[in-house]
């Protein structure tokens, strides 16, 4: 068969039988060869030709471990033990990137006090990424893979010297070198040659876990436990049925593992992960994720106890925490639960890992090796998680995926209904166009059929329909192919989720809340998965929503706060108090992301430390901007839920309001401006209200803390026909008339009124009726009056001549001047045995509203006030011979943060909160 210095046109494989001269067990550092099929590499390969690398190829031959499995050696006298005594763990290539995780892995093997134990092992970190590299620069004729041939030999090389020593490293290094040389002269072949075969590729790729393995099962042998490594070639039979994916042989497998251990007997074996043989003894690899399929199909073989996957990552998410920052790690999955996830993109497993397991019901433990005080997730029988609240709803749903980049493709027609054979044709097309399908959905009168495909194969998809269906659309029996670019899928994954009342329910409204549209819908009668398609660009939106709704509180609401003045301030401290009984008791979970004032802000990613915001903003404060603000509290983070509160009397702010609540932020204020402002400006925010599940409140811009708003609501939504509503809506100048008595001047009462704090910085502000007038636009307009401010007549209160003085400090020294006219008005009221109090009126019959100074009798309800109180009076059909009053404080910075803080509690409630 072979020449010396020549390749011969008489390569051939040789026959199982004529591996028997290797019946004893290899040790390290001896190698065991067999005739590989070479004349499938090229056939140029056919002809007599010699080379330099010819002859080096054909002195070592092309090495593998096979045995043979025609043996006839005893096996009862090391019987393979299967059952519960063995664990199986499986180390990816993270898990040994270097020397020192390397023996990591061993002491975790060590420690471990299993009384058996199978260690499947991976490639060292990027080593099977190099080895693939190889092949394509030798294909490509690129002389550079000999430099990366010589950088693979070195990084092992110089791990090997760190882990181990003496005769343990001799023999690793003069196999590795015999490999590398090995190597060498394959890759030289197929330099010249231009193409490998996929066998001689898996061949070639699958060297980094038998190097790994040896040198793992060394150094576990140095600390002096019997340990033996496994060339799962031997032993793993595996059918290859297409590109991606192979067929494990169980029997053959089990057949060729008995074998194995009766030559190889030990309670530690360190086996190579990815790679298998063929039935036709020919090298193969698992394919993607092959390592964590080989630990299954050896857990199985095994009858093992346990799988540990040993990675990274502390367990299975309950979503990409790279999306969603507050994903939690679950504890259990059932395994249809890990295999609809994973399906659906989640870093879980492949699906086909679970198989070999679940039929032995042996459960898969996913662990953190850098991390080892973390449990993991166990992925079991769905049986052992009964203990488990069923109350919650994240225990119906486990999980949450994604899938990007896809579009969806509908094919409808009236045509379509009762004709059978149509959905066959659809995906006929689809298949033969080579096209996966992601996911259908088919409305129940035939009328549509709905598919996702990947959006690189939507063109040829949507071309092939067109062409197959031509002769239909034209007739008109069908409508149109119609393709739907820039899709994403969700899918919420749970064991029996679909038979549980109420999870459909809240999936579909969490997504309705954060204003997400759903493209198209499946769900399967395994109970298992909901799938819904969203635009891509809402994908997250959708997905930190539905997350929120199951995983956090049952309602998460981010909030930025517009103005820490007097009133923002006060509201923080309020929160401050509040946040932890709120989430301890009503489950509403309240997170100020963001505050900003005029000239400076404070953000932060998951929740400002109300306690201390005062110094944050000091120490982390930054240049105040608007834009950045509205989108850091909005955009950049996991809660779908966003709330503005503006604390300002600001009109630019208000002038905002329309955007936000169209990007789906809600709006909370005790702010005027908006709803008193122009006309057209308030109706373009209510319609947009009415139009979308975004909600703006302002019940604090009417009477700080009292329910005016809510009230005025509530009669006119039970059918209630509002006729008038007049009230004292200043608590400024509900102080000063109620203090305004015989004996005392209009100008004391003003300064102790400032004194107090109860005014504006200017009085004037308070004492032109502006304010009042705006609550009675407000007021009105809910009525459904379309006024505007300059439409209300208002009595002002400062004198004429000082309305334009320089500053509140002259105004306040030339008010003295005209106590004279306001002692007259009063004096006249005492004589009627009457009372002054300065007042708001909305007349909705006759559909104005005025602001002016009043009499009334000491007997009427406002007459009646003191202090700073607010009082409104309804007279409605309802309430017509005594009117409905609402009575209460009307100023101060408590009551009307308070007013804010019932608004964002009321908020909670309409976004899922007990109320």
């Amino acid at each position: 068969m072979v020449s010396s210095g020549v390749v011969s046109h008489s390569f051939r494989i040789l026959p199982p039988n004529s591996l028997a001269h290797l019946q004893k067990p290899k040790k390290i550092g001896e190698s065991q060869c067999c005739a590989f099929p070479l004349l499938q590499l090229s056939p140029f390969l056919r002809k007599d030709f010699t080379s330099p690398w010819g002859r080096e190829a054909l002195r070592t031959r092309i090495c593998a471990s096979f045995t043979d499995i025609s043996l006839d050696v005893s096996v009862e006298d090391n019987k393979l033990p299967r059952g519960e005594t063995w664990s199986v763990h499986k180390f990816g290539g993270t898990c040994v990137g270097s020397s020192l995780r390397i023996k990591n892995v061993a002491d975790i093997i060590i420690n471990d006090d299993s009384e058996r134990k199978l260690v499947v092992v991976s490639a060292i970190s990027k080593v099977t990424d190099m080895m693939y590299d190889l092949i394509d620069k030798a294909q490509s004729r690129d002389e550079s893979y000999i430099s990366l041939l010589d950088a693979v030999l070195q990084k092992h090389s110089s791990t090997a010297h760190e882990l181990l020593d003496g005769d343990d490293l001799a023999s690793f290094l003069s196999q590795l070198n015999h490999d590398i040389s090995n190597l060498k002269a394959m890759l030289r072949a197929i330099y010249i040659a231009g193409h490998a075969t996929e066998s001689f590729t898996d061949f070639v790729v699958g060297h980094g876990e038998l190097w790994s393995a040896q040198m793992l099962s060394s150094l576990i042998r140095k600390n002096g436990i019997d340990c033996k490594w496994m060339d799962t070639r031997d032993v793993l039979i595996v059918d290859p049925t297409s590109s991606n994916q192979v067929d494990p042989d169980y029997l053959e497998s089990k057949r060729r593992l008995e074998k194995w251990y009766s030559l190889n007997p030990s309670s530690v074996i360190v086996a190579t992960g990815f790679i298998a043989s063929t039935p036709q003894n020919l090298p193969t690899t698992l394919k993607r994720d092959g390592s964590d399929f080989s630990a299954a199909i050896m857990g199985s073989l095994f009858k093992a106890r346990q799988v540990t996957i040993w990675t990274d990552v502390d367990g299975v998410y309950s979503a990409d925490p790279r999306k969603v920052s507050e994903a939690v790690i679950l504890k259990t999955l059932s395994y249809q639960e890990a295999w609809e996830m994973s399906y659906f993109g989640a870093n879980v497993l492949h699906p086909r890992t679970i198989i070999p397991v679940m039929q032995y019901g042996i459960p898969i433990i996913i662990r953190n090796i850098f991390n080892l005080s973390a449990t993991g997730t166990k992925i079991c029988d769905p049986s052992v998680n009964d203990d488990e609240d069923r109350q919650n709803l994240a225990y119906f749903v486990k999980g949450f995926a994604t899938i990007d980049n896809l579009a969806l493709i509908n094919v409808e027609g009236t045509g379509m209904a009762g004709v059978p054979g149509t959905a066959s044709d659809i995906f006929r097309v689809v298949k033969d166009v080579g096209a996966n399908v992601i996911m259908i959905s088919q409305a129940s009168s035939e009328h549509s059929v709905c598919f996702a495909v990947p959006e690189k194969e939507v063109k040829a998809v949507a071309e092939a329909l067109q062409s197959k269906f031509r002769q239909a659309l034209e007739a008109g029996r069908l409508s149109q192919v119609q393709v739907i670019p820039n899709c994403s899928i969700l899918a919420a994954v749970g064991q029996n989720m679909a038979s549980t009342p109420g999870v459909s329910a809240t999936l579909f409204n969490a997504l309705a809340k954060a204003n997400v549209n759903v493209r198209a819908i499946a769900q399967g009668c395994s109970e298992y998965n909901i799938t819904v398609v969203v635009k891509r660009e809402e994908c997250i939106k959708a997905l930190r929503a539905v997350h929120s709704r199951f995983y956090l509180s049952r309602t998460t609401i981010a909030m930025g706060i517009i103005g820490p003045g007097l009133i923002g301030s006060t509201l923080l401290e309020q929160l401050r108090d509040q946040a932890a009984v709120l989430k301890e008791e009503f489950n509403i979970d309240l997170r100020v992301m963001g505050i900003i004032g005029s000239k400076s802000m404070l953000l932060n990613d998951v929740g400002i430390d109300l306690s201390r915001w005062k110094e944050l903003r000091e120490e982390k404060g930054e240049v105040a901007n608007l834009e950045k603000f509205v989108q850091h509290v909005h955009g950049n983070h996991f809660i779908p839920n966003t709330v503005l509160v503006d604390c300002t009397a600001d009109s630019i702010i208000a002038g905002h309001y329309y955007d936000w609540l169209r990007k789906g932020i809600h709006v909370i204020t005790p702010n005027k401006k908006a709803n008193s402002g122009p006309l057209n400006q308030y109706l373009r925010i209510r319609a947009l209200q009415r139009q979308s599940y975004t909600h703006y409140f302002y019940e604090a811009t009417v009477g700080a803390g009292l329910p005016i708003i809510s009230t005025l609501r509530g009669l006119l939504e039970t059918g209630d026909r509002i006729l008038q509503i007049e009230g004292i809506f200043s608590g400024t100048l509900s102080y000063i008339f109620n203090n305004f008595k015989v004996g005392r001047t209009f100008s004391e009462v003003v300064s102790e009124a400032k004194e107090a704090g109860y005014t504006e910085p200017d009085p004037r502000d308070d004492l032109s009726g502006t304010d009042v007038a705006r609550k009675v636009i407000i007021l009105a307009r809910e009525c459904g009056l379309k006024l505007e401010l300059s439409d209300i007549p208002v009595e002002s209160l400062v004198p004429e001549p000082l309305r334009v003085s320089a500053s509140a400090q002259d105004f306040m020294q030339q008010l003295p001047k005209f106590d004279q006219d306001f002692a007259k008005k009063q004096q006249e009221a005492e004589n009627a045995g009457k009372v002054l109090r300065y007042v708001g009126v909305v007349d909705v019959i006759k559909q104005k509203g005025v602001v002016e100074l009043r009499e009334y009798n000491k007997d009427h309800p406002f007459a009646q006030l003191s202090g700073s109180d607010n009082i409104i009076a309804f007279t409605t059909t309802r309430y017509k011979n005594q009117p409905l009053i609402v009575r209460g404080p009307g100023a101060g910075a408590e009551v009307t943060a308070g007013g804010v803080f019932s608004d964002i509690l009321r908020l909670a409630s309409y976004l899922g909160a007990p109320s």
